[in-house]
């Protein structure tokens, strides 16, 4: 997951350094799909959150768990 400072190292060496999209991707070693992102968006910050817990492994064992 990317923070605030690394979005903003990305658009800093783009914009103003004019570095390309390769370069950037060896100095930070970050992958290019990232740095493309981030440099096409205006979003500041990239979070995920999961609406739904899976639990597969558990799932035969709830009942059990519950009533211990």
């Amino acid at each position: 997951m990317l923070i605030v400072e690394t979005i903003a190292k990305i658009r800093r060496l783009h914009f103003t350094e004019g570095k390309g999209i390769k370069t950037i991707c060896r100095d930070l070693k970050l992958s290019k799909k990232v740095v493309r992102k981030v440099i096409r968006t205006g979003i500041t910050e990239f979070t995920y959150t999961r609406t739904v817990q899976p639990r597969p492994k558990l799932g035969a064992w709830l009942g059990e768990l519950n009533r211990l």
